[in-house]
């Protein structure tokens, strides 16, 4: 269930508010009302997927029950469940990817598992691993089976995050105050799900068509169409993701529930390391406390070249992360060096850039690297961005024909306007927090 659908919109969310206003007085009731509307809201999508995710929260407590009850190796069973659920993702998400490797490397023949990978399963692993990490740390140590399966079957942030942690949102859960209707929060709600669902529809419907339209006859597109084409596809890009993350945030609001800021107007970062602080924070996040930190308080001797070297691991598996491809590989990989060029500049470097070349840099690498997540082959973004750098624009004016609709372009330079000049969504939360309703 996506949450632009009439489905969600009429039908689901409306029932949802209808139950948890009048009969969720009671903090059990009201929890398990939100358990059960969550998981018909993962089921929605494929039912068949249903057990995968509800077998994690078994497992996962199961463990919490291990490395916080019993007087037993804690840190070797914190290694066993952040495997297992390692596992579990791997099997699911990136089994045949591996196959098809092995089968180009080995030149074998080895067929693939008819299998789909479940959804958001990316998003409740990570949690899930945070969540036996909190525990092994002791910030964690009376959860409650109906506490921890609503944490992660939650349905405003289940598919598309942000990634959360437990602590963040449980008391907020367990607050008596939750089910009482505050009308300033709930319309502030509304307020964000319509932003988002005008970012989902309007901005990145219209945008995506073109961005598709043009990847049909990617090998006719001229230097112009190459440039509006990535244009397009970096401003679609953020405002699906943002928009859906919006509808999730306001969804959360108009339940009294808030959930943590994802974006922070990433186009206008001044560099790679600015826009990695303002873009999907909440993995961001999970990469720096659980990966990056952990692996370089591991080392026996931190340096700055090792310090780079890990972080480009880091981001490979970022890459890998949001999908079983060699294009998403690839994008962790410009991504990374992009962020080593950062911090070289910044380490070994004595003068200051201007602040509006440093923009200009940033925003077109980004946009370049953008295509890498959206191209289906390698080929198809080298097409794009040979098209790009095409010095022949300056002699032939065949190479200026404009292929695009009025709505299109309008919609284009409206995204423009709306990221460069405008706050972002969150500023409407952090402004009803300071004058306190």
């Amino acid at each position: 269930m996506l949450f632009y659908t009439p489905i969600y919109l009429f039908v689901f969310f409306p029932l949802v508010l209808y139950f948890y206003y009048n009969f969720g007085s009671n903090k059990i009731n009201r929890k398990i009302y939100l358990i059960f509307f969550s998981l018909i809201f993962y089921s929605y999508w494929e039912i068949k997927f249903l057990p995968i995710i509800i077998f994690s929260i078994l497992l996962n407590y199961f463990f919490y029950i291990l490395i916080v009850r019993l007087e037993i190796n804690k840190k070797l069973i914190l290694w066993i469940g952040i495997i297992l659920n390692l596992l579990i993702l791997i099997i699911f998400k990136y089994s045949n990817f591996i196959i098809d490797n092995l089968n180009q490397i080995f030149l074998t023949n080895i067929e693939n598992f008819e299998i789909n990978f479940p959804l958001a399963i990316s998003f409740f692993t990570f949690q899930s691993i945070v969540f036996l990490i909190n525990c092994y740390d002791n910030d964690l140590k009376d959860v409650k089976i109906v506490d921890y399966c609503l944490f992660i079957t939650f349905f405003p942030q289940l598919v598309a995050g942000p990634i959360v942690k437990f602590n963040d949102m449980v008391p907020q859960f367990n607050n008596d105050s939750l089910s009482k209707f505050k009308s300033p929060i709930f319309y502030l709600g509304v307020t964000i799900l319509l932003i988002g669902f005008i970012k989902k529809t309007i901005f990145a419907d219209t945008l995506g068509s073109y961005v598709d339209q043009n990847y049909l006859n990617i090998d006719n597109i001229n230097f112009i169409n190459s440039w509006l084409l990535s244009l397009s596809f970096t401003f679609q890009f953020y405002f699906d993701f943002s928009g859906y993350v919006d509808m999730a945030t306001g969804s959360a609001l108009m339940l009294n529930i808030k959930l943590a800021q994802n974006f922070n107007s990433p186009f206008k970062s001044f560099s790679i390391i600015d826009f990695w602080h303002r873009w999907h924070m909440s993995l961001s996040n999970f990469l720096t406390n659980f990966v990056f930190t952990p692996w370089i308080m591991s080392l026996k001797e931190i340096n700055f070249v090792k310090t780079m070297f890990i972080l480009l691991l880091v981001f490979l598996l970022a890459g890998l992360w949001h999908g079983p491809s060699w294009n998403f590989v690839i994008f962790g990989l410009m991504h990374g060096l992009g962020l080593i060029v950062n911090h070289c500049f910044r380490k070994f470097s004595g003068f200051k850039i201007n602040n509006l070349f440093s923009w200009f840099i940033t925003f077109n690498y980004i946009n370049i690297t953008f295509l890498m997540f959206r191209s289906e082959n390698i080929s198809d973004f080298v097409k794009i961005f040979l098209k790009m750098i095409d010095y022949k624009f300056i002699f032939d004016q065949q190479y200026f024909d404009l292929d695009l609709s009025y709505s299109h372009l309008f919609i284009l330079i409206f995204s423009i306007v709306i990221c460069f000049y405008f706050k972002n969504s969150n500023f409407l939360i952090d402004k009803f927090q300071r004058e306190k309703y």
